[in-house]
Parts: structure tokens; sequence; C-alpha cells
């Protein structure tokens, strides 16, 4: 994919796909924010940190924190100026749709629902990024994203 540096300039920079284990590593570093700030709410919040398997209601409370904590996390840092989050940043990664351009919050949103279709079957919708011709997993082939290396 080519963008341009500059648009006086119009000197093209040549882009690449980033590939499954950049991005695994990247949701890996994301992961350990997220946990964190998870944590951090149910303290706030005054629920407990582990649930009792028997309290379903505890457990629900939990569940639902961390998709919100997850979902402004994703989609709040993947629809900024940034492209990324934290862990992307990290890993020289970020999100585009399929012209190369910033998502809106909405497809953001969109790409991050997504993500747990494609955790729910096995983890297969990620795994798809190491197969795609353009390493999209099935969350970014949902959303119209695309995750791209920075120039070096």
């Amino acid at each position: 994919m080519e963008l341009y540096q500059q648009e006086e300039d119009k000197i093209p920079v040549q882009l690449t796909y980033a590939n499954f284990w950049i991005r695994f590593v990247a949701l890996l570093i994301d992961s350990l924010f997220t946990s964190a700030l998870v944590a951090l709410a149910l303290l706030v919040l005054g629920l407990p940190l582990v649930a009792d398997i028997a309290d379903l209601e505890s457990r629900l409370k939990m569940n639902m924190i961390g998709v919100v904590v997850g979902w402004l996390y994703y989609a709040g840092f993947e629809s900024s100026p940034y492209q990324a989050t934290p862990g992307k940043q990290a890993m020289g990664i970020f999100v585009t749709d399929l012209e190369g351009y910033p998502i809106p919050f909405a497809r953001a949103t969109g790409r991050f629902f997504g993500k747990l279709l494609s955790g729910l079957i096995l983890l297969l919708g990620y795994i798809m990024a190491a197969f795609t011709p353009r390493r999209q997993a099935l969350h970014d082939l949902l959303a119209g994203t695309l995750v791209l290396k920075l120039p070096r």
C-alpha cells in the first residue's frame, strides 16, 4: 500500500501489512494495560478482583466492566491521532481503513466488538491474520480495516 509523506512532495511511502506475530505481541502488551485498568475500576467500584465461582452477579459485573474498559481503550486509541493502542505503538503498527486513512470511533467500536467474535470462535478470527493476503483478522474484515507497519 502506498501513502504519501507530504501532499506537496508526492513522495510515495511503501507500507507493509503487520504480520501475525507483531500483532500478537501488541495484543499481549495491551492485555497487560487493560487488565490493570479493569483491576483499578473494580477496586474503585468496591468489587472483588476475583469473584466466587457461585457468585454470578459479581462475575457478570466484572465481565461487563472488562468489556467497557476494553471497548473504550481499543476504540479510543485506534480512532485517536496515533491510530494505535500503546501495544501497537510499541510494535510500530497502526490501524487504518482500506484506503489508509484513520478510522473514526464508530468504526473502531465495530472493530472492537468484532474482536469479541474473533475470540468466541476458538480464536480462529485472530489466526486468520496469518493466512489472509492483507494480514486481516476476522474483525478487520468485518470493520474494513488494515493493520500496517510504520515506515522505518
